[in-house]
C-alpha cells in the first residue's frame, strides 16, 4: 500500500523529511478494524514527532492521527462495526498512523462519521474534537453545576487553531459559561466570533487590560491552548481563587506551580491520547464523545474546523502543510484527501 513516511528527523523544508513509500497492507484481527483512508488532517503533534521522534534504524515511521475512511475488514471480536461503515477517529499515537492507503484501529476509538460530511470535512475533526471535549468536561469541568461561580467564565488564548475552534463551539452550545477568546489578527478574530466567542482579545497584548475594559477582574477557568509558558503570570493573575488552568501544550522550561497555591487554583494537563496509549478501561468514551459529535453536527450545532485542502496525501503536499502548521499562522484545520 502507499504511505508517506520518515526515517530521520529533519526540518519541514528538507525533502528527505517525508517520503512517499510502499509498505504491506495490514489485516485485522481482534477488536482492531481496517479502515481504508479517504481523508487526513494534519495537527502539531505531527510536526512534533516528526522534528523530535525518530525510527529505528532501517524503519519507516508514519505519521497521522486523524482520519475519515471505509471500513472494509473487521477484527474477530469487533462488535461495533462492519465493512462499508464510514467512520472518523484519532487512532492511537502508539500505533502506525493514518498517512497511508489503510490503517488499524482499535474499535473503541472509531465513531460513525456525520452523515452530512465529506471525508474532508470529517477528517478535520477527531483529535481537536477529543482534546476539547475531554478539557471542557473532564478537565475543566464545565458540566457540572458551580456553587462558586454561577456563571463560570471561561478564558481561551490561542481559539483560532484546531483545537481552539471546536472548544469554543463545544462551550457555547453545551454549556452556560461566558467565552473569552484571544486572537491576534483581525482574520483569527473574526472566526472565533463567528464560531460563537463572546468577547475577543488580543493575546498579543497584555491580557489583563482588556479584560478589564470589558468589565472582568477575574475568570474562574483558562483553556490555555498555545505559548503558556509566556502568558502563564499573568493567567495565574486573572484566575480566580480555586479557579481551574487547564492546558494541552509543551511549555518552554516547564511552569512553577507554586504560584498556584495560595488560591487554590487547581491545573489540569489535556492530552487525549492518555485513554489509549494507557488502554484505560473508559477507553470507548472517545468512541461514544465521536458519536454524540457527529448528532450535534447532523442537527446543525456544531461545524467543521476545516479551512484549507492541499491536495492529495502525498509527501509534498504533507511537507507543505507541516510547514504552514510550523509558521503558527493556520487557521482551523489543513486536509489532504486521496491518494
Amino acid at each position: 500500500m502507499k504511505a508517506v513516511g520518515y526515517q530521520h528527523s529533519l526540518a519541514s523544508s528538507d525533502p528527505a523529511a517525508l517520503l512517499d513509500i510502499e509498505l504491506p497492507q495490514p489485516e485485522a484481527s481482534g477488536r482492531d478494524v481496517l479502515v481504508k483512508i479517504a481523508a487526513v488532517s494534519v495537527n502539531p503533534v505531527d510536526t512534533k514527532i516528526r522534528s523530535r521522534v525518530a525510527p529505528a534504524e532501517g524503519e519507516y515511521k508514519v505519521l497521522g492521527w486523524d482520519a475519515a475512511g471505509e471500513v472494509v475488514a473487521c477484527g474477530d471480536e469487533v462488535t461495533m462495526f462492519k465493512p462499508g461503515d464510514q467512520v472518523y477517529y484519532a487512532g492511537a499515537l502508539n500505533r502506525s498512523g493514518s498517512n497511508a492507503e489503510y490503517q488499524l484501529v482499535d474499535e473503541r476509538l472509531v465513531a460513525i462519521m456525520p452523515a452530512n460530511l465529506s471525508y474532508e470535512q470529517a477528517a478535520a475533526l477527531p483529535l481537536t474534537a477529543i482534546t476539547a471535549w475531554e478539557l471542557l468536561f473532564d478537565r475543566l469541568e464545565l458540566n457540572q453545576s458551580s456553587l462558586k461561580y454561577p456563571r463560570p467564565l471561561l478564558l481561551i488564548t490561542g481559539a483560532a487553531g484546531g483545537v481552539g475552534s471546536v472548544l469554543v463551539q463545544l462551550a457555547r452550545k453545551l454549556t452556560s459559561v461566558c467565552i473569552v477568546a484571544t486572537a491576534s489578527r483581525p482574520e483569527t478574530q473574526q472566526w472565533v466570533k463567528e464560531l460563537g466567542a463572546h468577547y475577543v482579545v488580543d493575546h498579543s497584548k497584555p491580557l489583563q487590560p482588556q479584560l478589564a475594559e470589558l468589565g472582568m477582574e477575574s475568570v474562574s477557568h483558562v483553556a490555555s491552548l498555545t505559548h503558556t509558558d509566556q502568558h502563564y503570570p499573568e493567567l495565574v493573575k486573572l484566575l480566580a481563587p480555586q479557579g481551574k488552568l487547564a492546558l494541552i501544550d509543551d511549555p518552554v522550561g516547564g511552569i512553577d506551580i507554586m504560584p498556584l497555591k495560595q488560591k487554590s487554583i487547581s491545573l489540569h494537563w489535556e492530552f487525549m491520547f492518555t485513554r489509549s496509549l494507557f488502554a484505560t478501561p473508559d477507553m470507548h468514551l472517545q468512541h461514544q464523545l465521536l458519536t454524540d459529535l457527529s448528532r450535534l453536527i447532523e442537527q446543525g450545532q456544531i461545524k467543521t474546523t476545516l479551512q484549507q485542502t492541499l491536495g492529495t496525501i502525498n509527501a509534498a503536499n504533507l511537507r507543505q502543510a507541516h510547514a504552514l502548521l510550523e509558521s503558527g499562522k493556520a487557521i482551523g484545520k489543513v486536509v489532504l484527501a486521496g491518494f
